[in-house]
């Protein structure tokens, strides 16, 4: 009999763990509060920075997990700790026994109503990424124009802001402005699109040159300074204020929308589970792994693991290895045993 590992979060990080654990012989049970897996990539329209559908990416780790058992729309009521492993409660009413278990609960977006200067909820044309992904689509949202001439991204919402309560950067914010600024400009040719930003933090492979395909081939402006005021215009149309700090003087634009880059911070049901199982909170708001260099996928308790977003911001590719490494630690956590 194949032994149960349960999987806390059905995203990328759950399904490709799932995949690696099927592949080592075990039994992984994903149990997912939401009624479909792929997380927050599932509602991605396409992935930087080859553009590649995310459906794309969600549909094949579905077809090679399609073996694990899958508990949908539900959620962790409790955890016990045995003497050789964890009873996880379900609110189903299922009760799984398991040695080893991996919390992939990943991440939530930060809510842009708490950034009130921007006007998200307030002003019409004012969406979020996440609102923007959702059009790309197909979803119908009358917030955005049929012909917008100009549109503008803030980066940083939430993110290395005290004020808000995240000092940290969420690592994809620029990177993902940069592709829905083009995705915008391919939609709309005559459009000026600009993007608002502290610094641009482009690290992982060919973002650099994505960043400079957005100027050089699409025209997209980047101005260097926060954005200190949004307000609306007779018209319905957004009068945005910055300060463009490489120019050295203020900056008053108009938009038809502007589209605000809401970061990551820790999903609640991370923190609830940390709460049963007596894990380790970081200061960031996230679950704090053993260390920060050799032993991200690890808990300060025995046979529980992480991976993805559920301890810091991740990339797609950093959430996927973190997955792939889990499911080694995993196994040979209880073959030491």
């Amino acid at each position: 009999m194949k032994e149960n590992i349960v999987i806390i979060g059905g995203g990328i990080a759950g399904m490709e763990a799932a995949k690696q654990l099927l592949c080592l012989g075990y039994n992984p049970i994903i149990v997912e509060q939401n009624d479909h897996l792929g997380g927050h990539v599932s509602q991605w329209h396409q992935l930087f920075p080859d553009m590649t559908p995310a459906q794309d990416l969600v549909r094949r780790l579905g077809e090679e997990i399609s073996e694990a058992n899958i508990f949908l729309e539900t959620t962790v009521s409790y955890v016990n700790k045995l003497k050789d492993g964890y009873n996880v409660m379900l609110n189903n009413g299922v009760n799984i026994v398991c040695r080893a278990l991996l919390i992939a609960s990943g991440f939530k977006l930060f809510d842009a109503t708490k950034k009130e200067e921007y006007g998200y909820g307030v002003y019409d044309r004012v969406i979020t990424n996440s609102d923007l992904e959702a059009w790309f689509n197909g979803k119908q949202d009358p917030r955005i124009p049929d012909k917008p001439a100009r549109v503008g991204f803030v980066h940083c919402v939430g993110s290395r802001d005290l004020k808000a309560g995240n000092s940290q950067c969420s690592k994809v914010c620029c990177v993902t402005a940069i592709k829905q600024a083009i995705e915008v400009k391919e939609k709309f040719p005559d459009a000026e699109i600009y993007c608002f930003y502290m610094d641009l933090r482009l690290f992982g492979k060919k973002y650099e040159d994505f960043y400079i395909n957005a100027q050089r081939d699409f025209g997209v402006h980047f101005i260097r300074g926060r954005v200190s005021e949004v307000g609306e215009a007779i018209d319905g149309r957004l009068q945005v204020k910055a300060e463009d700090t490489l120019a050295g003087k203020p900056l008053k634009v108009t938009l038809d929308m502007l589209v605000l880059m809401s970061g990551m911070v820790c999903n609640p049901q991370a923190t609830e589970i940390a709460r049963m199982i007596h894990l380790d909170m970081d200061d960031d708001g996230f679950l704090r792994s053993r260390d920060n260099v050799y032993s991200i996928i690890e808990s300060n308790r025995p046979g529980v693991f992480y991976a993805g977003a559920c301890t810091g911001t991740k990339t797609v590719p950093e959430t996927v290895a973190e997955a792939r490494a889990a499911a080694l630690g995993i196994d040979a956590y209880l073959k030491s045993l």
